[in-house]
């Protein structure tokens, strides 16, 4: 047996089980030992059954004397039992679980753990945990649910607490001890840190508190560490490919490219393109994040990059993750880079054909892969796609040899956050807005104000040619009683155009409309035949409306801080006012906090920072959404550790052959790990 064994080889763990598993991700024996607790009931206190008060949380241990089944008038079942020790005897009351007469037998020493109550006139344990205590365990403290700390994992349907705690107790008595370290001892020495197997069984089973925390520490800095070495395997593998084409920068050229803007570059820009120009005149390919507001001007830097591709002979491709954002870069680009002489090409899902005759081809990043006919490929923008990994990245080397890559998000990622997830991109940040850009007047709206909310923003837009986005969670209503009042687009549309707004024109934008369906609408709202968009955050990327001004958001405490601040900046991009509304119904203070932070933060990566403290990094790397390292004990927020790791992976990644237990382990890691970039 070893960590990858199958959970069905575990005993007691049938075909029905495997299937229960596998809804949690537990497929094999390391994943079950990796499904730490997300807390523990203090049980450890073991009281004489004479001194229990009534309102106290107590374990006992004791003998059966008696139990039974007993009908209540409405035919339900309540079982007692009657426990007895030196000092006394109590009631045990179980509610609809007649099968306990057959588990608990008359003679046995039993351990309850649970809450002393009045049941009429007796003092008793109301529904308490109960283990059957074997000859031996009770002087060895080996108890597993109760008498301690007891660990509460996440469940899913007939899958409890208990069960679990009854398969990972046996497998850590007999295999989690002889299981190796994997961590450099001069790291665990360092750090402190507690060995891999001692540190398995203080987290599922600690003997008190202190320890369980000790075994957290020890995992969250596994997570971290893992995670920056990979990063700097996958910088240092990189740099060891050959580049494919080398950059000549002409700089009486890009001078007159940066002449030719109709906008001033700020010096956030100018400070991009020394650092991108810099990288694409070394013989290393380039591979660069380029992380910017919503709005601060990341298209004209990769325009520079890529019209230095042009001026060295060499093609350059730009993948969008949306046709919608492909379409919009298409027309931006090619009034940047066509006067100059760059042939820009768009390939869309309309087209059959392949495309051959281009300097510079845009497209989603299936497409350019499956018809795109490269001659010299020099250079590769990637806009807002976390997906884009190894795997991806591995159809663009040929020979050994890779172009230049450029990475562009405008998701605000705090500056440490950002070296951990992209430890093997160099990092240039667009911090400033272009000149004219004003701010964007955000209010959080109650209830109460929502119908003159609605007539404010008629009166904006009714008689002038301005438009606006309303933009609800769902597509349709959910029948689920906690999402019921949520509003959804499908039947927010018809209310609008039916009660609130029958004299505008009202569109309908979601996911499920098919492609050409989506380009439809989104052509008539940028013709300006739409007053009102109303959407799904789908609109939340890279969409560009000029006559836009207002952006209503429905349901705001649904969304993370970055998700809102991305909706904020799809409107007044042509330097008019404009204005963004939360309507939030929740009684949450919390949730209030976090919106009232957007009336007065204009930049994304304060407001990262914020959602990192007030929500967790949850909220802003969502795993289902984005791919992120799945972390299961360690936090973002946690920046000293972050930064620990990181001087500790830089060490250890120049002797790493000499470690060959954390290669394994890095290397199943990495391929278990969505890559981020």
């Amino acid at each position: 047996m070893d960590l990858t064994t199958p959970i069905e080889s575990l005993p007691l763990v049938g075909p029905a089980y495997t299937k229960k598993l596998s809804k949690l991700n537990i497929k094999t024996f390391e994943d079950l030992l990796y499904h730490f607790p997300f807390r523990y009931v203090d049980y450890s206190l073991i009281s004489p059954i004479g001194r229990i008060q009534a309102g106290e949380i107590v374990s006992i241990q004791g003998k059966i004397i008696s139990i039974k089944n007993e009908y209540t008038r409405q035919g339900k079942k309540i079982q007692k039992a009657v426990v007895a020790d030196a000092s006394g005897e109590i009631q045990a009351v179980w509610f609809n679980q007649p099968f306990l007469v057959k588990i608990i037998i008359p003679g046995q020493t039993i351990g309850l753990s649970g809450k002393a109550d009045w049941f009429g006139p007796n003092l008793v344990l109301v529904s308490p945990e109960y283990e059957i205590i074997k000859e031996g365990l009770r002087e060895k403290k080996e108890t597993v649910h109760t008498g301690r700390l007891v660990p509460i994992y996440h469940e899913t349907y007939s899958l409890s607490s208990k069960w679990l705690r009854s398969r990972i107790a046996p497998l850590m008595k007999k295999f989690v001890p002889g299981l190796k370290e994997f961590l450099p001892v001069k790291i665990s020495k360092k750090y402190k840190l507690v060995k891999f197997n001692q540190a398995l069984q203080k987290i599922h089973f600690p003997a008190n508190q202190k320890e369980a925390q000790e075994a957290r520490k020890r995992f969250a800095f596994e997570e971290f560490f893992l995670l920056q070495l990979a990063a700097l395997q996958r910088k240092k593998a990189w740099q060891k490919y050959q580049l494919a084409y080398k950059f000549y920068l002409d700089q009486e050229k890009i001078l007159e490219f940066t002449n030719s803007l109709p906008f001033t570059l700020t010096q956030a820009q100018k400070k991009a393109f020394r650092e991108i120009f810099t990288d694409l005149e070394k013989d290393k390919p380039m591979n660069r994040l380029l992380e910017g507001d919503v709005g601060s001007g990341k298209t004209v830097v990769a325009a520079a990059a890529i019209y230095l591709a042009f001026l060295n002979k060499n093609q350059a491709a730009l993948m969008a993750p949306t046709q919608i954002l492909a379409n919009q870069h298409y027309q931006t680009l090619s009034q940047i880079l066509s006067p100059l002489g760059v042939k820009v090409a768009l390939l869309t899902a309309s087209q059959k054909k392949t495309v051959g005759n281009f300097d510079c081809l845009i497209g989603t990043h299936a497409l350019i892969y499956q018809r795109a006919q490269f001659k010299q490929l020099g250079l590769v923008v990637i806009d807002e796609q976390h997906r884009f990994g190894v795997e991806q990245r591995g159809k663009l080397i040929k020979k050994n040899k890779v172009p230049h890559l450029l990475t562009m998000t405008a998701t605000p990622i705090p500056r440490t956050v950002a070296l951990t997830l992209y430890g093997d991109l160099d990092l240039s940040v667009l911090d400033e807005m272009p000149p004219g850009r004003q701010k964007i007047k955000t209010w959080v709206v109650p209830p109460y104000k929502r119908a003159a909310a609605y007539q404010w923003l008629r009166e904006q837009i009714k008689d002038k040619e301005d438009q606006a986005f309303i933009v609800c969670p769902l597509i349709e209503e959910s029948a689920h009683e906690t999402m019921q009042s949520v509003k959804a687009v499908t039947s927010e549309k018809e209310r609008l155009a039916k009660e609130v707004f029958p004299d505008l024109r009202i569109g309908l934008l979601h996911g499920r409309l098919k492609s050409k369906e989506k380009d439809k609408v989104f052509e008539k709202f940028r013709q300006g035949k739409i007053d009102i968009l109303v959407s799904t955050p789908v609109v939340e990327v890279g969409i560009d409306i000029p006559t836009a001004i207002i952006m209503l958001v429905e349901a705001a405490e649904r969304f993370g801080l970055a998700q809102l601040h991305q909706l904020r900046g799809r409107v007044g991009r042509s330097g008019q006012q404009a204005y963004c509304l939360l309507f939030s119904a929740t009684p949450s203070e919390k949730s209030l906090k976090r919106l009232k932070a957007l009336e007065r933060i204009t930049t994304g990566s304060e407001l990262a920072e914020i959602d990192l403290k007030l929500r967790g990094p949850g909220e802003i790397y969502g795993t289902q959404q984005h791919g992120f390292f799945n972390l299961r004990v360690a936090s973002f927020s946690d920046l000293k550790m972050i930064k620990e790791t990181r001087q500790a992976a830089e060490k250890i990644i120049k002797e790493i052959k000499y470690y060959p237990s954390l290669q394994a382990r890095l290397k199943k890691d990495t391929i278990k790990a969505v890559e981020p970039n």
